[in-house]
C-alpha cells in the first residue's frame, strides 16, 4: 500500500528537530532507521502528517568512551555497532546482540535509537539494555534528562519519551574485566523477531556466581530483568541445579503471547532454555 499524504522535514540540528516537534505536536513523527515507522504507514496504521528525519543530524551519531562508560549516539547504525572496535573491546555484548538484528540490509539502515524507542518488546535492543544496565538521555524543550533502561520501558510501544522529546544518546557502563557475556536467540528464520532471547552478564569468583544479570526478549509486554534468578545464582557454582533454577525462575516472569511463533507455554519454556544456554556461553567467556 501507499503510505497518506506527508510533509517531509530533514533538520540539520537537534534544536531544530525539537522545534518541529514543539511546533507540530502529535501530528508529527521522527524517522530513524524507518524499519518499524515506514511498514506501519504504508499500511496506514500510522499515517503522520509531517515527518521529521534525523538522518542529517550528525551530533546524533558516533560511539565514543567517557570515564567509564561508552555513549552510542542513538542514529548509530546497527551495522555501526557490529564492526565497533571499542564495542567488540568493552562491551562485546552489544555488539554480538547487534549481530542477532535482522539481516544485512537492516542493519546498514536500522538505528539503535530507533530500536529503543519504538518499544517493542520483540526488538533486541530493549533487554540488551536491561542487562547493561544502560541509561538513555531524552532531549525536549525543557533540555536533557538521564533515565535509566529499567525506567524507560512502560508497555507494548509505550516509554518513558514524553511529547516533544528525542531519545539523544545511549549511556552503557563498560563491565568489569573479566565479565562473561552472551545473547542467546531462538527465531524461525534469518531475519525474524525472537521467539525468546536471553541477554546475560556473570562475573565469577573462586567458580561461583559473584554477579549476573540476566534480560529477556519477546516473553512479555516489555523486556523483562529476571531478578529472582539473578539472586538466586549469587554465591553459587553455576552447576545444573543453579542452571535449572535460573531457567525455572526466568520463566516465571514471562507472560507471552501466542502467536505463529509458538503458543505461550512453548514460548516460556524458550524463555527457560536461552537463559540456560546464555549462562553456560556466558560463564565460558568469563575469566
Amino acid at each position: 500500500m501507499i503510505p497518506s499524504a506527508f510533509e517531509y522535514h530533514a533538520p540539520t540540528s537537534l534544536p531544530d528537530a525539537i522545534a518541529l516537534l514543539g511546533r507540530y505536536g502529535d501530528e508529527a513523527k521522527l524517522l530513524a532507521g524507518g524499519h518499524s515507522l515506514l511498514p506501519m504507514m504504508k499500511l496506514r496504521f500510522a499515517a503522520p502528517a509531517h515527518l521529521i528525519d534525523l538522518g542529517r543530524i550528525p551530533d546524533l551519531r558516533g560511539i565514543d568512551e567517557h570515564g567509564g562508560e561508552v555513549h552510542i549516539g542513538a542514529m548509530t547504525t546497527e551495522n555501526d555497532i557490529v564492526w565497533s572496535k571499542l564495542l567488540a573491546e568493552k562491551i562485546p555484548l552489544l555488539v554480538e546482540g547487534a549481530r542477532w538484528i535482522a539481516d544485512p540490509q537492516v542493519r546498514y539502515r536500522g538505528t539503535i535509537g530507533g530500536d529503543i524507542s519504538h518499544g517493542d518488546p520483540a526488538n533486541d535492543h530493549p533487554a540488551l539494555m536491561l542487562a547493561l544496565d544502560a541509561s538513555f538521555a531524552l532531549r525536549g524543550p525543557g533540555g536533557e534528562r538521564i533515565v535509566k533502561a529499567q525506567d524507560f520501558f512502560h508497555g507494548l510501544y509505550a516509554t518513558e519519551l514524553l511529547p516533544g522529546e528525542v531519545l539523544t544518546r545511549i549511556q552503557v557502563p563498560i563491565p568489569a574485566a573479566g565479565t562473561g557475556w552472551a545473547y542467546e536467540k531462538l527465531k524461525r528464520k534469518i531475519g525474524d523477531f525472537a521467539t525468546a532471547a536471553a541477554a546475560v552478564l556473570l562475573a565469577l569468583d573462586r567458580g561461583r556466581v559473584a554477579r549476573v544479570s540476566i534480560a529477556l526478549t519477546n516473553v512479555g509486554a516489555t523486556p523483562l530483568r529476571a531478578r529472582a534468578a539473578e539472586a538466586a545464582l549469587i554465591g553459587r557454582p553455576l552447576d545444573e541445579a543453579a542452571l535449572a533454577e535460573a531457567a525455572r525462575l526466568a520463566m516465571d516472569i514471562c507472560d507471552p503471547v501466542a502467536d505463529q511463533r509458538g503458543d505461550a507455554d512453548y514460548k516460556r519454556a524458550m524463555a527457560g532454555e536461552m537463559t540456560r544456554r546464555a549462562l553456560l556461553k556466558a560463564q565460558s567467556r568469563a575469566a
